[in-house]
């Protein structure tokens, strides 16, 4: 199976999307920088794991993506109390990077008991 068949891979690859076109009128630059990074890191360290191909690697690779995914939601909910997202967005994103986030869990530890 390719990383590019996983639902947690493309439903990712769709919320960094959504956060570069939904942020690129964000004033604070360095909050707008730290937010699509952590967005972009989450389907991009699957793609690293899975590109290694070991089980460990998989696993070791999808615990930084949901470690970035911890981190990005962090950011979300950051930017609703500093009132720099809308908080209607910013909590469906979020809600969106927790569901990420289990999904990640799982593949974790279906790679880890390989």
């Amino acid at each position: 199976m390719s990383y590019e068949d996983l639902d947690v891979w493309k439903r990712s690859v769709r919320l960094s999307v959504t956060l570069y076109q939904e942020t690129g009128q964000l004033k604070d630059f360095g909050f707008r920088d730290q937010l699509t990074r952590s967005g972009l890191s989450v389907p991009s360290n699957i793609a690293e794991g899975y590109e290694r191909g070991s089980d460990a690697e998989i696993a070791r690779f999808l615990t930084i993506a949901k470690g970035s995914a911890g981190e990005l939601r962090t950011q979300l909910l950051i930017g609703i109390q500093a009132g720099f997202l809308a908080p209607e967005k910013a909590t469906q994103w979020a809600d969106e990077t927790n569901q990420l986030g289990r999904m990640l869990g799982a593949l974790i530890q279906r790679h880890k008991k390989k």
